[in-house]
């Protein structure tokens, strides 16, 4: 993960990055709980559950590229599968693209996870 980005964003980038993951992550964890009430046909609820996986991890910041771009794909698919109003999936395609290519930011489990780490060296 620290190949993919250089630096993890602090302050108030960072703080954008959450409200960005966690807004993102909301809206699809809600419209996947409505959708998957609505239909019983599992062929049209396999996108929000895999909606609804990438959401969790968005939501708590690991492997967000990965999830940002599973959350784009998925929402392309609902668009181009479905005859229903398209830009709620549109909007929540172009925001997982851009958290798969911006990053988690400071305030994520990637950072922690995958962040640069400080040794420190004992002194004699």
């Amino acid at each position: 993960m620290q190949r993919l980005f250089s630096t993890f964003a602090y302050g108030w980038p960072g703080i954008g990055l959450l409200l960005q993951r966690v807004l993102t992550a909301m809206v699809i964890v809600h419209f996947g709980i409505v959708h998957t009430s609505e239909t019983p046909v599992f062929a049209a609820v396999a996108p929000q559950i895999i909606l609804g996986i990438a959401g969790i991890l968005l939501l708590v910041g690991l492997w967000t590229p990965i999830a940002g771009t599973i959350v784009a794909v998925s929402e392309l698919w609902i668009v181009f599968s479905r005859a229903s109003d398209p830009w709620a999936p549109l909007i929540l395609a172009a925001l997982g693209a851009s958290l798969a290519m911006i990053g988690p930011g400071a305030l994520s489990l990637d950072a922690r996870l995958f962040g640069r780490k400080h040794i420190k060296i004992p002194q004699r």
